[in-house]
């Protein structure tokens, strides 16, 4: 585990405030001096520009790092989490990755070096190696939406299985036999829903044809491209799941380009409902996140751990930290008018 600033205290004896001075630069007695620089030698501690910041706690800035600033569902849950965060007080800078890991570490790495008192992740793909900087540094951080299996962060992030899951059982039990999925298995909620899916239709005893099944990134292209090959095969599915905001899109500009219809012709079932449910004829039946909560838990993880780390800095008997919790919040399906009961 490394070393914090209690142990420096407890291996010079000088106080916190004697040691904080040091770590900012001020003058001190030569004799403390020394103790303070061979403490640090002898513990490994490690000095940098972050450690600088959380010891004066004066940033009063979160650093957010998002896979794809251009992805709606990513505007939508900034616009809550920066409204939350500055009406605690504090500043938000924003990095966006562009869905490239390497890009992701940068940014994370930028941020530290502005000392942040904490950071917000959306992450990008599946290995949670980003994380080890900031863990490292002692920073507080709490993912956003994603989870990637490591229990030293909190994550906060919606029921994606559970919620898929229903979605393909109420187009099953609008009487659907043969439903295709349009998803993604490259990011943990693709392969979240994907998983739900998958579950449902084994559940209903649906078989899942190959062609049926139309897995790449969630992007525009993907949806449009996935629904025309879908609508153009000999035996059509009647209903179709897809996986986020951009696939709906992509797959309703397909549908309106087609001689088909929805839901006569094809049932649609969306995961996120942001504009296109509502601009859509007929409106479209999505499952529905809570970003507004996603925002508003993600910013109290975190505010609770950076007041956490202040009472460990002020404070050698501090308890040990709370264990990291990966809360999981409800999504909910709203139907419109895109689904229609078949009666074969």
């Amino acid at each position: 585990m490394a070393a914090t600033i209690r142990d420096i205290k407890k291996v010079t004896g000088l106080s916190l405030a004697t040691i904080s001075k040091y770590l900012n630069g001020g003058n001190l007695l030569p004799e403390n001096r020394a103790k303070i620089e061979k403490a640090i030698k002898d513990l490994h501690y490690e000095v940098n520009e972050m450690a600088r910041g959380l010891v004066t706690s004066q940033s009063m800035t979160i650093g957010v790092v998002v896979f794809d600033i251009s992805n709606v569902f990513t505007c939508s849950v900034l616009s809550f989490l920066g409204s939350r965060l500055r009406e605690a007080g504090y500043a938000v800078m924003t990095c966006d990755s562009q869905n490239d890991p390497q890009l992701e570490m940068d940014n994370i790495r930028f941020l530290m070096g502005k000392k942040v008192d904490g950071l917000v992740i959306m992450p990008v793909g599946l290995s949670p190696a980003f994380l080890e900087p900031p863990i490292k540094a002692g920073i507080p951080v709490v993912l956003l939406d994603r989870s990637v299996g490591d229990s030293r962060v909190d994550c906060v992030k919606v029921n994606n299985s559970e919620a898929s899951y229903e979605a393909v059982k109420l187009l099953a039990g609008y009487g659907h036999r043969k439903i295709a999925v349009v998803g993604s298995d490259t990011v943990v909620t693709g392969r979240e829903r994907l998983e739900g899916c998958l579950a449902a239709l084994k559940d209903e005893n649906i078989a899942l044809p190959p062609a049926c099944l139309k897995l790449g990134a969630h992007s525009i292209e993907h949806g449009y491209q996935s629904m025309q090959e879908l609508l153009a095969l000999p035996d059509p599915p009647t209903a179709v799941f897809l996986g986020n905001f951009e696939i709906i899109l992509g797959a309703v500009m397909a549908i309106n380009e087609s001689s088909f219809s929805c839901p006569d012709d094809i049932s649609v079932i969306g995961f996120d409902d942001l504009i296109v449910s509502k601009l859509s004829n007929p409106r479209l039946s999505v499952v529905v996140q809570p970003l507004r909560s996603l925002a508003e838990e993600t910013v109290r993880l975190l505010l609770n751990r950076i007041e956490y780390e202040k009472t460990v800095e002020a404070d050698a008997d501090a308890p040990d930290a709370p264990a990291h919790v990966e809360l999981v919040l409800k999504a909910r399906i709203v139907e419109g008018g895109s689904v229609a009961r078949r009666r074969e």
